[in-house]
């Protein structure tokens, strides 16, 4: 699969994909917890929210780094499994309207929730992208590799 086509694969998982698998740690220990996720910038950025009084949330606070498991295997037109590697921090402030609108946009089901003083909308910017197709077809693709 050449880099056209793994950045195919990527976008049209994400675009038919709303929720994944976020994989934090702390003192050694993983943990994982389900979270509604939104593309942003063209892959670059997965946005999600969570409630700052939460394991999830401290561990991030305690070490940014994070994986994100999205499962498109149920998607006829994309039959991958993607690993999104980055880092994970609060939205800036001055993207946060943006971001905000964007996610509450692709899960509106979430306006409460997005709404509570406890909520955090958490930004992750991605390095690179394990993309799995099958047991002998796996790439790495890095976000440095698109431009």
């Amino acid at each position: 699969m050449n880099k056209l086509n793994t950045k195919a694969f990527i976008d049209e998982t994400l675009k038919s994909v709303k929720l994944a698998v976020l994989a934090t740690e702390h003192d050694g220990q993983p943990h994982t917890s389900l979270v509604a996720i939104t593309p942003i910038e063209d892959c670059r950025r997965l946005v999600f929210a969570t409630y700052r009084n939460t394991l999830k949330y401290q561990n991030l606070k305690d070490n940014p780094k994070v994986a994100v498991f999205i499962n498109g295997m149920g998607n006829k037109e994309s039959e991958v499994v993607l690993t999104a590697v980055g880092k994970a921090e609060d939205v800036r402030f001055s993207e946060k309207n943006k971001y905000l609108n964007a996610h509450r946009k692709r899960h509106p089901e979430l306006d409460d929730f997005l709404n509570s003083s406890d909520c955090a909308l958490i930004c992750i910017t991605i390095k690179l992208y394990q993309v799995v197709r099958g047991i002998n077809d796996i790439i790495w693709w890095s976000i440095d590799e698109s431009e």
